[in-house]
């Protein structure tokens, strides 16, 4: 028998993961799980509320799940990445970064910048990139197999927007993804 009470997907630059919690309330049992693996195991605590902390993906990004009782024998599970509540951390995450999503080569991709480092990602991997001024902003480029990719980063011209990011693929401009 299984007690998985929470499943949660969280998009971050190396990718989306899946974190699943089981928690037995009559045995005190907890068990998390990132992206299919095993990464706490607690069998018989007496305590049944309290919080988990682990880390997820590439970066090491720290998650916990916090559990409290609502009522009776009722219990609430939530989810924070960094300190924050999942919404707050999507949220603001959606300001820091870019996302991509293409099919190459018959394969699904995913690009990811961070504004904030001008680091990319590409499935998963922080890609070597050559970032150089030109005359309407700058362009960030680097390859993907045989394709030539490059991101324009150029002034809105108003302040409120900031700065417009786009990818172009093979001079093709992609569209970018709401995660």
């Amino acid at each position: 028998m299984t007690d998985l009470v929470a499943v949660w997907e969280v998009a971050l630059s190396d990718g989306v993961h899946k974190i699943e919690f089981e928690h037995g309330t009559t045995s005190g049992k907890r068990v998390v799980y990132v992206d299919g693996k095993e990464v706490i195991r607690k069998d018989w605590m007496f305590k049944l509320v309290g919080k988990e902390t682990f880390t997820v993906g590439a970066a090491q990004t720290k998650g916990t799940i916090n559990i409290d009782a609502v009522s009776g024998f009722a219990y609430e599970y939530t989810l924070e990445i960094n300190g924050k509540s999942l919404k707050k951390y999507m949220e603001n995450r959606s300001k820091t970064t870019n996302t991509w999503l293409l099919n190459l080569d018959g394969v699904d991709c995913r690009v990811v910048l961070e504004k904030d480092t001008m680091d990319v990602w590409f499935n998963g991997k922080n890609m070597e990139t050559a970032g150089e001024f030109v005359e309407d902003g700058t362009e960030t480029h680097f390859s993907i197999g045989d394709h030539d990719c490059c991101i324009k980063a150029v002034s809105s011209g108003k302040r409120r927007e900031g700065i417009i990011h786009t990818l172009i693929v093979d001079d093709k401009e992609i569209p970018e993804a709401v995660e």
